[in-house]
């Protein structure tokens, strides 16, 4: 990673971190020094661990995996939203669904209802309903679009998830770490980076600091995906020329 990355971390306000009251000793690695009562993080480390954890993630999406977005707070929901959304990633921006990954089948099977609703509009078997029937199942519809209609797409479970405020996300944090799903995560002077894989130290409050380490990361996972989709296209390419070639050989 350049030079340049710093000066952005730096511009961006990504050294900035809490309070010392609200100082977790779990990040002392991190910190750098303390001014005017506000711990100032490390930039040289975060610049070390977040080429870490973008070629980590970038090798994930590569190999066709997923990686959930998870961010609640109100200064990450739209920059994460719009992040994963051009990723073709899923993500959960409001509250998360208890059980998301440790039970993830009936959370599927809410999914599944969505898209059955779905089907009935299709197909013409809402329009044959009451009203009454109608205004409840749209109800319904409206409540799980909410909570899950941006892992709609989700099948399967995510090979890792990145997570803004580690804190707030505690629940999101615990599942995976149950499961052994990997972690990725910005990780603020007031928490503790050893409950995450690939820790990113790093301001979880300004917007302008979340939006320059997405940026970074959303770039490496955009190599991946490009990568993937070039070697596809070669596999493609001799399969073509393979099944030619037998054709040819069988005249």
């Amino acid at each position: 990673m350049s030079r340049t990355n710093f000066k952005e971390l730096l511009e961006a306000g990504v050294h900035f971190g809490h309070l010392k009251k609200k100082y977790n000793p779990a990040m002392a690695p991190y910190v750098f020094m303390e001014r005017n009562g506000i711990h100032i993080i490390d930039l040289n480390k975060t610049v070390a661990l977040i080429e870490d954890a973008a070629a980590a993630m970038k090798q994930i999406a590569k190999s066709g995996k997923k990686i959930l977005f998870v961010a609640t707070k109100k200064q990450a929901k739209s920059v994460v939203a719009e992040t994963a959304l051009s990723l073709n990633m899923p993500y959960i921006t409001e509250r998360w669904p208890g059980g998301l990954l440790t039970n993830f089948s009936t959370i599927r099977k809410s999914i599944k209802k969505m898209q059955t609703i779905d089907k009935m509009k299709e197909d013409g078997t809402f329009a044959t309903l009451s009203k009454r029937e109608r205004l409840q199942i749209d109800r319904q519809r409206a409540k799980l679009e909410l909570n899950l209609g941006s892992i709609v797409k989700m099948n399967r479970m995510p090979e890792a998830i990145f997570v803004v405020d580690i804190n707030k996300e505690r629940i999101a944090v615990s599942e995976a770490n149950h499961l052994g799903i990997r972690s990725f995560a910005m990780t603020d002077t007031n928490t503790n980076p050893k409950l995450i894989d690939f820790p990113i130290p790093s301001n979880d409050d300004a917007s302008k600091s979340i939006v320059c380490i997405l940026s970074i990361i959303k770039k490496a996972i955009m190599e991946g995906l490009d990568e993937r989709g070039s070697e596809q296209a070669v596999k493609d390419k001799e399969k073509k020329e393979k099944a030619k070639k037998i054709s040819e050989e069988n005249k």
